[in-house]
Parts: structure tokens; C-alpha cells; sequence
């Protein structure tokens, strides 16, 4: 399916056929199980990690039957705006999220016809949230807080939920830790494994997430940094004085969503809309949001001097979480700094700890 890997080496996968790679393709390629059935069948006594990465949902937002959700009876999140082509594009939107849960049907069922269902740890993810104005590319909570759906009989309890705070990153140490491999191997990993989340032995894993959006090559330079402790999130945009521009969304090409023009249609007229259009462009330095009562995060508290104490410990640990990190800020959102990752060869990185 689905990768964003530069370069390749780093990720030397074998590659099993089925799932479209190209995500904005119109009409996704029809996919299909027989790769991912022979790869789970292949070596019977050998254990098997696999990553479907499927594409939907994605613009342009064609797979699926959007008649099930009627435009009409749509009830839109409050950090979208209402728009009559904006209910059309969310209606199709959610017909993906469809059609993409009936493909995971498909290979729960296959693991279940190779026998394997039961000894199999299956975790699912999203890579972001959707690609509305205030989610993807964005740092708010609708932008970088998705998911973590486990499935594991007789280990994972069927039912449970857990407020845990867990990366990305702790992904693949986790799935190391389960298949026993050598400590050598976790070195120079930067997550850590939350066995313990998903066996119930703890019910906590991280007390804070960290995340950073450069907006190169989505548009012109707009850094962003974040940090939640679960409960609150703080948001440092390091170029406020800069208009946020995002060429997907507010493009002529094929790709872009029309619906961002009818959100400026009648932003003028509107004055939820004028709010929302407002406050996806013209952002403030810091923003601090209670996340755990107003979980679209549309109300700024960074004036408020009840916040004082949790806004001076989310900016002291976003400092040393940069510094440890090697992050300059704003220097990494350019083209030359992108062009350097790409090819492994990072202008900035994190400092070596001594032992």
C-alpha cells in the first residue's frame, strides 16, 4: 500500500502486492488479498510482521457509497464549516472511512482462514487526521491525536480502553519487545515499548506527546510545535506573522478541495465561518487548550492567568524536548533541509548523550 520512505534504504521492506500505492488516484486500483494471503502461509513455521498501509480515506475521496450518509443529516465538528459542498465532500469523506473498514474486514478474515487469528497481534492506526482545514497539517488535536485499535485474543482484553499517551515511535519497540529480539537492537530506537498498556499491567505509558509540522513542500514556511500531557495542549507557531498557506487545500489543481473557496464564499456573511477561515490562517504565537473538555480545541487560553502554571511546564518541556532533539525551530522548514532528509543526510540532529 501506501509509503512515504526517503530514501529506501532505510526501510529495506519486501514489498507484497494487493493494496494501491498511489494514494490519489481516481479511482483507487481495485485491490486484492492474495499477496497478503501467501505471505502469511508462506513459512508456517516462521513468525510474520506485515504493514498494509491502506490509502483510503484520501482525496479525491471516490471509493465507497456516500448515499449511506445523506448530506442533510451530516453533523459537522465545530472547526468546519458549513458549507453545502463542504457536507457533499464530508459525505464522501466518511463513505471512504467505509469502504476502507470493510478492507480491514477482508484481512481480518484472511488471518483468520490461515489459523493464525488467534496468535496474532494486530494493531491499527491512521496516519493523521482528515485533510479538513484545522486537521491534517496542523498541529491542533483534530491534526495529530488519531487512534490505536489493538486485537490480540487472550492477551489484549476485547472491550478495554486506555487513556495512555503513546508515539509513533513506540510502535516498532514494542513490536520487537514481543518477538523477543536482542537488546542491541532497541539502541538507537528513540520510542519505547507499551507492552505493558496493551497486556493491562499499566495503564499509563508516556506523560507527555510531542509533535512538530515544517509546512515545506506543502507551502511556504509555517513551523509548528506541540506538546500534550493528555489533558492539555500547548502550540508554539514559530512564524505567526506569516499567513498559513497550504497548497492542497487552497490550489486549482485537480487534487484540491473545492471546499475551502466556499468557506471564503461566505466567510463574509458568516460569522462562525469568518472565525473558522480566520483562525486556520492567521495563527498566534502560542496557543493553550484544555483539550479534555473542549476537544476541538477552539478556545485560546493563553491569556488566562488560571493557566499560568500548566502554560510555564508545557513551555519549559517543549524547550528541552527541542534541545534534545536538535531542533532549530524555524530553520528546519526550508527546502534545503528537506532536501538533505530526503536523502538521509539531516542538517540537524539530535546531540549525542554520553553514557
Amino acid at each position: 500500500g501506501k509509503v512515504h520512505v526517503k530514501p529506501d534504504s532505510v526501510f529495506p521492506f519486501e514489498n507484497v502486492s494487493g493494496f494501491d500505492p498511489n494514494c490519489v488516484r481516481n479511482p483507487t486500483t481495485q485491490h486484492e488479498t492474495t499477496g497478503i494471503r501467501e505471505f502469511m502461509g508462506r513459512d508456517a513455521d516462521q513468525p510474520f510482521c506485515l504493514v498494509v498501509a491502506l490509502t483510503e480515506p484520501h482525496i479525491p475521496w471516490v471509493m465507497g457509497d456516500a448515499s449511506r450518509y445523506p448530506k442533510k443529516n451530516l453533523k459537522l465538528p465545530p472547526n468546519i464549516a458549513d458549507t453545502p459542498r463542504t457536507r457533499e465532500d464530508y459525505s464522501h469523506y466518511l463513505a471512504e472511512i467505509t469502504y476502507m473498514d470493510g478492507q480491514v474486514g477482508e484481512i481480518l478474515d484472511v488471518l483468520e482462514k490461515t489459523g493464525q487469528a488467534d496468535n496474532t497481534l494486530v494493531l491499527f492506526t491512521s496516519e493523521q487526521g482528515c485533510q479538513f482545514p484545522g486537521c491534517k497539517w496542523t498541529n491542533w488535536d483534530t491534526g495529530v491525536h488519531t487512534g490505536l485499535i489493538a486485537r490480540w485474543p487472550g492477551h489484549v482484553k476485547a472491550g478495554t480502553r486506555t487513556d495512555a499517551i503513546v508515539h509513533y515511535a513506540d510502535v516498532l519497540p514494542t513490536i520487537l519487545t514481543l518477538a523477543n529480539a536482542a537488546e542491541e537492537n532497541f539502541a538507537e530506537l528513540d520510542g519505547k515499548s507499551f507492552v505493558d498498556v496493551l497486556l493491562g499491567k499499566s495503564s499509563t505509558h508516556r506523560d507527555y506527546a510531542f509533535g512538530m509540522h515544517n509546512n515545506v513542500p506543502e507551502g511556504p514556511s509555517y513551523p509548528i510545535r506541540s506538546i500534550t500531557n493528555g489533558k492539555y495542549r500547548y502550540i508554539r507557531n514559530l512564524s505567526p506573522n506569516e499567513i498559513y498557506i497550504e497548497r492542497h487545500l487552497m490550489g486549482g489543481g485537480n487534487l484540491n478541495n473545492p471546499y475551502w473557496a466556499t468557506w471564503l464564499q461566505t466567510a463574509a456573511d458568516n460569522p462562525h465561518t469568518y472565525k473558522l477561515v480566520h483562525r486556520y490562517m492567521m495563527r498566534p504565537a502560542e496557543q493553550l487548550y484544555l483539550t479534555s473538555a473542549d476537544p476541538y480545541e477552539m478556545t485560546n487560553l493563553i491569556d488566562s492567568p488560571e493557566h499560568t502554571a500548566v502554560l510555564d511546564d508545557l513551555r519549559t518541556r517543549l524547550d528541552a524536548w527541542m534541545k534534545s532533539q536538535g531542533d532549530p525551530g524555524a530553520a528546519e522548514d526550508t527546502w534545503d533541509a528537506l532536501k538533505a532528509a530526503r536523502n538521509g543526510e539531516h542538517l540537524y540532529v539530535a546531540p549525542k548523550v554520553e553514557e
